[in-house]
């Protein structure tokens, strides 16, 4: 794939990272960064809109500039939230150089990720199979699943990896630089992410929200970004607002006497320190709107596309 290019040759080009919910997709896209990009949870659907990551590469083919691109995991939606996320998740891969379709191993070949190898066969698009969580199967297993999945797809290359523990990732980032289209470099080379902070705060409560509490809560709710202020001995003040589709869930992401929104709060305040290397002082409320994840404005402000 790298042709004839000399070493002061530049690439520049998309890889969008695609796969049922739970394949590793965010936590690979974080292993290749180096840096904690997108949200992570056990839960599936955790990602709800398109994050790029930025990784630089270099070799005797010349230096590149891999644009990652962690999409939704793809489901049978039923919302117009879900709906907008599956869009998002095709319209990634539609718009990329390359797809990588990450497979959970231990998983194995199930009905959505035969669907989902199915349809990317069908587009043309040029595409590797990443088998995540090689460390959680037996070995022998391995090939008659790839076997499986070139029956339904011809992908150019095959990787097994663990994004959880890196084993396997750097020979996947090896490949991708020179696996990248000759162009001029998108975005400035110190840049990791498109990501602003403000998107990024919202995500970490999220993620908490995910975490702390159970059942359908975490899917009926939201974060929003209200108000963020720069102090002069360097902290910042954030306000957030984590917004509900239903009053019930309300109380439950409250808990009783505020214990439950205090331990969020006091995580999510913890990380983002640790993201943006600075002290972070935390406000949040919960706001009850019914039918938030039926607002086309709001599908808009997150990055995704209502119908």
């Amino acid at each position: 794939m790298s042709g004839g290019a000399t070493r002061g040759a530049t690439r520049c080009g998309f890889a969008a990272i695609i796969g049922a919910p739970n394949a590793g997709k965010s936590t690979l896209l974080n292993r290749l960064v180096g840096q904690k990009l997108a949200i992570v949870s056990p839960k599936p659907q955790t990602t709800r809109f398109r994050i790029l990551g930025i990784v630089p590469r270099e070799g005797p083919w010349g230096r590149a500039q891999v644009l990652l691109v962690d999409t939704p995991g793809i489901f049978r939606p039923r919302r117009m939230l879900d709906r907008a996320m599956v869009r998002a998740a095709w319209a990634g891969a539609g718009d990329a150089d390359l797809a990588l379709f990450l497979v959970d191993a231990a998983r194995g070949l199930g009905e959505d990720v035969r669907a989902i190898a199915d349809r990317l066969g069908a587009t043309g698009k040029p595409a590797w199979l990443v088998l995540n969580k090689v460390d959680l199967v037996d070995p022998p297993t391995l090939l008659p699943l790839t076997a499986a999945l070139h029956a339904i797809t011809p992908f150019a290359e095959t990787f097994m990896i663990s994004a959880e523990t890196g084993s396997g990732v750097e020979r996947l980032l090896d490949s991708l630089g020179p696996a990248m289209p000759e162009g001029p470099f998108l975005y400035p080379e110190d840049e990791l992410s498109d990501q602003t902070d403000r998107m990024l705060a919202a995500e970490i409560v999220r993620e908490q929200v995910f975490r702390q509490t159970h059942e359908e809560v975490p899917y009926g709710t939201t974060v929003e970004t209200e108000a963020w202020e720069e102090k002069p001995d360097g902290s910042v003040v954030v306000r957030l607002a984590v917004i509900v589709a239903r009053e019930g869930q309300k109380a439950i992401v409250i808990g009783r006497g505020g214990a439950r929104l205090k331990a969020i709060g006091a995580a999510a305040r913890a990380e983002l320190a640790r993201e943006l290397g600075r002290p972070v002082h935390l406000f949040l409320t919960v706001l009850h709107r019914p039918n938030w994840d039926q607002e086309k404005d709001r599908l808009r402000d997150l990055g995704l596309e209502p119908e």
